[in-house]
């Protein structure tokens, strides 16, 4: 492709859309209060933990934006999402008090991830008060969204993507 490739964007251009695109990680969209600066970013396990939502938090507050808002999108659901024990490891070793974001797995030294969850969590630390979060699984829903995690159970099958997009603009007039 061209251009530069991140996780994450941000700008104050209201000719400019942002677009995040996904298959089972959690996209994230951001707005100042007044709607001139907009962030979108990528949030997969290793993103979260990495701090792509912070930065981009950050990288917002240099555009000028004052309170900012966010929402999570659809992606993969703690019932649907089975990680092993190095992954969770490797978050519980990023993220203390990470623990409550996983279950016990159906196989022996597996859990399942709440990735929404964590991706709320880290936004609240961030000094985020306003998120939301849609609650949409994108494995189970075939009807609505590609699952890279559905396609690789299913042994194959087309590839597919969802993107999420957003566009500064002044609000109120």
């Amino acid at each position: 492709g061209r251009g530069p490739k991140a996780d994450a964007l941000v700008s104050d251009r209201e000719d400019l859309a942002l677009g995040v695109i996904t298959a089972d990680c959690g996209p994230v969209l951001f707005a100042s209060t007044d709607g001139r600066v907009v962030g979108a970013a990528h949030a997969g396990w290793r993103g979260a933990v990495g701090g792509v939502l912070e930065a981009t938090i950050e990288a917002m507050a240099r555009l000028g934006a004052g309170e900012i808002i966010a929402c999570v999108g659809p992606c993969i659901a703690q019932n649907s999402y089975e990680v092993g024990a190095e992954m969770r490891a490797s978050v519980l070793t990023a993220s203390s008090g990470a623990g409550e974001f996983f279950t016990a797995g159906v196989r022996p030294g597996h859990y399942q991830f709440d990735l929404s969850g964590y991706c709320l969590h880290r936004l609240r630390r961030a000094g985020l008060r306003r998120i939301s979060r849609l609650g949409l699984d994108t494995l189970p829903d075939v009807a609505r969204f590609f699952s890279h995690r559905r396609r690789t159970l299913a042994g194959g099958g087309a590839i597919g993507h969802q993107i999420s997009a957003i566009r500064a603009g002044r609000l109120g007039g």
